[in-house]
């Protein structure tokens, strides 16, 4: 008996020692690097954060996950922000990029000290970087295949684009050239760079209306569609088919235009809440888990048929929205 127990011991110490380690992340440290918090999608991105990395430190998972956010949106500035961030000893640092190439040289110094990165919206192309994206360039696309079917016979359209320089905004302008390339009956016949805030976008495109012939439908980013029919509206032209961008201010307008008159579009943009699962994809690899080094996340998108309940659910000021959890980055980065 006793050397038969001997024996149980010593193949339950093998199995043991032959299992993966995993570190323990409750002494580790997390910081957001934001280039940029001027619109609602920055916003309720900052809060999804705040709210999920909160409850994660006070559960004892990490010990901190600190938010820092640039004032301008410069890569001088947030290149600067992320070697204070190496200086303090940030295990990982969650990166909102203000250039996919401009920040590789400052986040290969974060990597050689040893510090995690993790990526995402706008992504790096440093290749020890993570990088969590949505497929930008379809989301642009879909744009176009959805005018297709409302309007066979196409028309002149707007573009408002996003933050000019950002990866987010190349990506999306160019699924936008593709669709037009390939519903040929539509024709760009404008374009503005709207930031990803309603003011700028109606600002912009009331300095372009003027100039403009008949414009039949609008294709956007997020954060642009209330402010493109408000400059519409004030520029008493006909409101053209506006695609919104899940901010609450354009969902409650589209219901307004559907129950007056039957407006009918469609909305699209990445969820505020992917800062959460950056934030567990950057503990789950300092705990020792294989991670994939670039991640894909679907888009979310809003139509005719789910408008009211999607405004139900998003709060006034903010954008239509998913939080990740532990569980959902665990089945994320196994790909389910």
């Amino acid at each position: 008996m006793k050397k038969t127990s001997l024996l149980v011991a010593g193949a339950l110490a093998a199995i043991t020692f032959a299992m993966p380690a995993s570190a323990d992340t409750k002494d580790k440290k997390i910081a957001l690097s934001n280039n940029y918090a001027g619109n609602s999608w920055r916003q309720s991105m900052l809060k999804s954060w705040d709210k999920v990395t909160k409850q994660a430190v006070a559960d004892g998972i990490v010990a901190a996950a600190d938010p820092f956010t640039t004032s301008e949106n410069q890569v001088t500035e947030q290149a600067a922000q992320i070697q204070n961030l190496i200086l303090q000893g940030y295990n990982a640092i969650v990166l909102n990029a203000a250039s996919p190439d401009a920040l590789n040289g400052v986040v290969k110094q974060a990597c050689d000290a040893g510090i995690i990165v993790v990526s995402f919206d706008g992504i790096v192309t440093e290749p020890c970087a993570w990088r969590i994206a949505v497929d930008f360039k379809k989301m642009g696309a879909v744009q176009l295949d959805y005018l297709s079917e409302k309007m066979k016979d196409g028309g002149n359209l707007l573009e408002i684009r996003g933050l000019a320089g950002v990866f987010v905004d190349d990506e999306i302008h160019k699924g936008i050239e593709e669709g037009v390339g390939k519903h040929t009956q539509f024709k760009i016949v404008g374009s503005v760079h709207g930031d990803w805030a309603q003011e700028v976008a109606q600002k912009a495109v009331a300095g372009i209306l003027p100039s403009l012939p008949e414009v039949k439908g609008v294709v956007t980013q997020g954060g642009d569609g209330y402010g493109a029919a408000q400059a519409f509206k004030a520029a008493g032209r006909p409101t053209p088919l506006i695609i919104m961008g899940n901010r609450q201010d354009e969902l409650a307008w589209w219901k307004e235009q559907k129950d007056a008159n039957g407006y009918e579009t469609m909305s699209v943009s990445i969820a505020p809440g992917v800062s959460t699962l950056a934030f567990w994809v950057a503990q789950m690899i300092l705990d020792g888990k294989e991670v994939p080094k670039d991640l894909v996340v679907p888009f979310l998108q809003i139509n005719q048929a789910d408008l009211e309940k999607s405004l139900e659910t998003t709060e006034k000021g903010g954008v239509a929205n998913v939080e990740y959890s532990k569980a959902d980055a665990e089945k994320v980065v196994a790909g389910k």
